[in-house]
């Protein structure tokens, strides 16, 4: 592999200076409201203000300013002075705002009033909520509810994504996609059939305990920087960190923490990983059968002379099955296969697996460089078979513990957005709702994509998010979108999706969640639910940005209203005026994890809702953890051929999914640009290119498409060789949408196949 040397790079910290002046650029762009200071000084903290961000845990006992570089932008772009009002559409065509970028759209500012599209003119116009609401709940009720879609983003609160999928269940569908299906829905398959839960099994007490942190494609220093915290802690107590990830990340390698004056006024940072594996991206199930094979290896070894044991035999005989099918794929793979697949070396591999075997406790945490791969069950089902051996889950300072990006997209499954009707206690909701709930498996993101494009789809509502950006196979995908009878989206900013309209098209404001939310009974608090499956409350205290907006609860309730028959078990008007009654009916609902919901609102460090597998229940077909047989070595979804690369979609330090603060990537020495393409050197060498070159790369997925991106600038980066790295959503018109994991069917960007085309 070149030398970083050659390649941009970025030679600082996370954190420090650098991670103030993200904020400071972001605070001058947006000019916030007067209050964003005092909601910094709130975030994350008791009886404050719950974050948009990421959905790392709050703790019971909060730094000083317990937000980070990523949270404090996600604030302050929502708290913009910026205003995106009927003036600013009257101003503009749609076909105009189309050649906007997205950073442009989402610049205008905040929604202020609810807005219909005219066609004729091809604007947005003012309407009345009143008018809204009669008008989407009339073109509802002229459709068969099973042609509709609901989708969810992950930031909606628990008590809005109640509703929103009681509202669906009433109307008389199960289609409710989330942004869960784009990213961890291979987390929620391939953990439930593997150890019984569909999410992690940690907590944040077992990040003081644990003695060593295994990371697999996950990026704290972009996607959840407040984790740096707890990491930082564990390596000065002696915790070993091992990262496998394509990408060098600067938040897994130096750390300096800005709350502490010594690290700010001093060279002084923390490195944050013992051994750091440039894992090709896809090669991780290679990687981990490896450390498997070097596990086993020194369990022989240690039986044979000390008669002792690497591994935890009496929890393999307890609470597994299938070890000894694992264990013999395992003998029968060459460590040349191993090497070949995942591009690192025997002995660096047998280096982690060593730091793995002496560590007592362990945990794993993984990201989307897992889960977004054909075979992404498979990489989480080979990283549980090596938890497994040593006992690894179901113990204080250990887990397996995938990191969300919503911050409520955990939520809201748990409170019944899903399509899979088996999740959700339908039987409950039958006896507290008084109606008969649809049972025939709905739609989840892919599959409402492919009906789009046949045409079966005819209404969908977007419960925020930027749905048509973030999707595969884009170009079809908003061709597809303009016959659609009926799209509404609810937002509290423009994006790309809300300029990409059926013949009846709404755009409804909603508040933030920083802002006062005020009801018939006074101020409200919503919930949300972190990666470690504990519930945080959140209080608004900020004016909103309009007085036109309405809460996402009253939104998805006055919709209700305009579109089912009167229920008298079905109050929506007295669920709008006092949230606490919302959380009632959740507790009936889910009683053995949200008891005493309205008591345990805002309990410090959130309330555990409860985990299976971390109490050693395994709710599994067998009743067991299952240990699992690789069918292959890489999760690729098709084979190598000459000139084919792995394309990895990439998120900048700018961004947070679909939304861009600017042009800075600091944390990789990229500024001013998101058209590059990251490349080897020694493939830059090999290919012809030279560094600069502005190329294109197509899809190389075999199915006889055209599809194409160009304009990208060749960089030099350090990668392994045959990876390429480039932007998401900017790269999503080259992913196939029937390129996604054979389990859960999420959309495999961290593995594209392409070609560089001139």
């Amino acid at each position: 592999m070149a030398d970083e040397k050659d390649t941009v790079h970025y030679t600082g910290s996370e954190g420090g200076w650098g991670s103030l002046r993200g904020i400071t650029e972001t605070a001058l762009r947006e000019r916030p409201s007067p209050g964003a200071l005092n909601t910094l000084r709130r975030q994350n903290k008791v009886k404050g203000f719950m974050c948009v961000s990421c959905a790392w845990t709050k703790p019971a006992e909060p730094h000083a300013f317990e937000f980070c570089e990523n949270g404090a932008k996600a604030t302050l772009w929502e708290l913009t002075s910026r205003r995106a009002t009927p003036d600013f559409f009257a101003n503009h065509t749609l076909a105009e705002l189309k050649g906007w970028t997205d950073h442009q759209l989402e610049q205008t500012g905040r929604l202020t009033h609810p807005m219909r599209y005219d066609r004729p003119s091809d604007k947005y116009v003012p309407c009345t909520w009143d008018e809204a609401f009669a008008a989407i709940g009339s073109e509802l009720k002229a459709i068969d509810p099973s042609t509709s879609v609901f989708y969810a983003s992950g930031r909606a609160s628990l008590e809005t994504s109640y509703l929103y999928a009681l509202f669906a269940r009433l109307y008389g569908h199960n289609n409710l996609p989330d942004s869960s299906n784009m990213c961890h829905e291979t987390t929620s398959v391939a953990l439930k059939g593997s150890i019984g839960s569909p999410v992690g099994t940690s907590v944040l007490a077992d990040f003081h305990l644990c003695d060593a942190i295994f990371f697999f494609g996950q990026n704290p220093g972009t996607n959840s920087p407040r984790l740096l915290h707890p990491l930082q802690e564990a390596v000065q107590r002696g915790c070993k960190i091992v990262t496998f990830n394509p990408v060098r990340e600067k938040g897994l390698e130096t750390f300096k923490n800005p709350q502490s004056p010594v690290e700010m006024l001093t060279p002084k940072s923390t490195q944050i990983s013992t051994l750091y594996l440039q894992v090709k991206t896809g090669g991780d199930i290679a990687a981990i059968t490896g450390m498997i094979k070097h596990v086993l290896a020194r369990e022989e070894a240690l039986w044979a002379r000390d008669k002792r044991h690497v591994l935890d035999v009496d929890f393999i005989e307890q609470h597994t099955t299938g070890f000894d099918e694992l264990k013999a794929k395992v003998d029968a793979t060459s460590w040349a296969e191993i090497e070949r697949e995942s591009g690192l070396a025997r002995a660096d591999i047998e280096a982690a697996a060593d730091i793995y075997c002496d560590a007592d406790r362990a945990i794993a945490m993984y990201g989307m460089g897992l889960t977004q791969h054909v075979g992404g069950a498979r990489n989480i089902k080979a990283l549980v078979n090596l938890w497994l051996l040593r006992g690894n889950i179901g113990r204080d300072g250990t887990g397996v513990s995938p990191v969300r990006g919503h911050s409520n997209v955990q939520g809201q499954r748990t409170v019944g957005i899903s399509e899979k009707p088996e999740l959700v206690p339908l039987d409950k909701l039958a006896e507290q709702f008084g109606f008969e709930p649809p049972r025939d498996e709905g739609m989840n993101t892919v599959k409402a994509c492919e009906r789009i494009l046949t045409g079966e789809v005819k209404a969908f509502i977007g419960l925020g998010g930027n749905f048509v950006r973030a999707i595969p196979e884009r170009d079809k995908m908003e061709a597809a979108w303009t016959r659609l009878r009926l799209t509404v989206q609810i937002a509290t900013k423009l994006n790309r999706s809300h300029l990409i309209n059926g013949e009846v098209a709404y755009l409804l404001p909603c508040l933030g969640r920083s802002e006062e939310d005020m009801q018939v009974s006074g101020r409200q608090a919503v919930t949300m639910e972190d990666s470690l499956s504990c519930i945080h409350g959140s209080i608004g205290r900020n004016t909103p940005a309009s007085k036109q907006l309405l809460s996402e609860v009253a939104i998805v309730a006055g919709m209700a209203r305009a579109t089912l028959p009167e229920n008298p078990k079905v109050k929506w008007e007295e669920w709008t005026a006092d949230y606490s009654k919302i959380r009632s009916l959740i507790a009936e609902t889910y009683p053995e994890q949200f008891h005493d919901f309205n008591d345990r609102v805002f309990t410090p460090g959130g309330f555990y809702r409860g985990n299976s597998a971390r109490e050693r229940v395994w709710k599994t077909k067998s009743g067991k953890a299952q240990f699992t047989v690789p069918t292959a070595l890489n999760s690729m979804g098709v084979g190598e051929a000459e000139g084919r690369y792995r394309l990895m979609t990439m998120r900048s330090n700018d961004q947070f999914n679909t939304t861009i603060y600017g042009y800075s990537d600091r944390l990789r020495g990229i500024e001013g640009t998101r058209d590059v393409l990251l490349m080897n050197p020694e493939d830059i060498k090999a290919a012809g290119l030279r560094a600069g070159q502005v190329v294109g790369l197509a899809s190389d997925a075999e199915d006889g498409e055209d599809r194409q991106v160009g304009g990208l600038t060749v960089t030099p980066f350090l990668l392994p060789r045959g990876c390429l790295g480039a932007y998401y959503p900017e790269m999503n018109p080259l992913m196939p949408l029937w390129y996604h994991d054979e389990e859960s069917h999420t959309p495999a960007a961290k593995s594209v196949p392409v070609r560089i085309v001139s």
